[in-house]
């Protein structure tokens, strides 16, 4: 489709029942939750495993073909955790998967199918046994990780750092760094002193964000006729 030709009222009602949906079967699978999460396509995220926390204001956006999926697995002695922090952005395709510690900072984005992971999940010469080679991972605050990045077990991404798409990121990465490659490396470095905008600057005011949203979608959906709506399903045609 060129455009969306969903009625202005078909779409709050759409965003009423996700709301809903989410309050009623998603928030009960988190550990803790500081604030419902907006998620699109809810029925596109997959939660399995215990102790696994959202921070406030987090923005996860799901795609029915690109799954987003949290993961914590029980070891011997102790279970996988994945700690997500304030304002952060998870994006179609997104994995993470803990057995032992996974923690994500405050106004971290993670772009489409990046994939965090702290273990191997069987060692070189022992196959059979899993979780015997697992490290913790942090992404510190104000992260970005670009498409396809996958992040190794034992690292920490300093603050500010940026993994550009396809980085496979083995070793550590210093604060307010740029690296990609794999494995990745810094090729460039960002001016601390300069001021950066952060995600949590969208949610200053929460009730006026979401008041604008629902603007937006009244300007785009609001001349969308019902009739013209089911036309586009049914036969559609250049226009739309």
């Amino acid at each position: 489709m060129r455009r969306n030709n969903t009625p202005y009222l078909l779409a709050r009602w759409a965003k009423a029942f996700n709301r809903f949906y989410i309050r009623r079967f998603i928030a009960p699978q988190f550990e803790s939750l500081a604030s419902l999460p907006e998620i699109a396509h809810p029925r596109s995220l997959v939660i399995f495993g215990h102790n696994i926390h959202l921070g406030k204001c987090a923005q996860l956006i799901c795609a029915p073909d690109n799954w987003i999926r949290l993961t914590t697995w029980p070891g011997k002695k102790h279970s996988g955790q994945i700690i997500i922090g304030d304002y952060c952005l998870l994006s179609p395709g997104v994995r993470i998967s803990a057995e032992q510690s996974i923690r994500i900072g405050n106004n971290v984005m993670l772009a489409a199918n990046v994939y965090i992971s702290d273990s191997d999940w069987h060692g070189v010469y022992n196959r059979i046994r899993p979780f015997r080679c697992s490290k913790p991972v942090v992404l510190e605050d104000n992260v970005w990780l670009g498409e396809r990045v996958i992040i190794c077990k034992g690292v920490t991404v300093g603050e500010n750092s940026i993994a550009g798409a396809g980085a496979v990121v083995t070793r550590d990465v210093p604060p307010n760094s740029i690296v990609a490659g794999n494995p990745a490396r810094v090729i460039k470095t960002i001016n601390p002193k300069r001021k950066m905008l952060k995600r949590e600057l969208l949610f200053q005011d929460q009730e006026n964000y979401f008041s604008y949203q629902d603007q937006l979608d009244r300007y785009a959906l609001e001349k969308n006729s019902w009739i013209n709506w089911l036309r586009s399903l049914w036969k559609p045609t250049r226009t739309d």
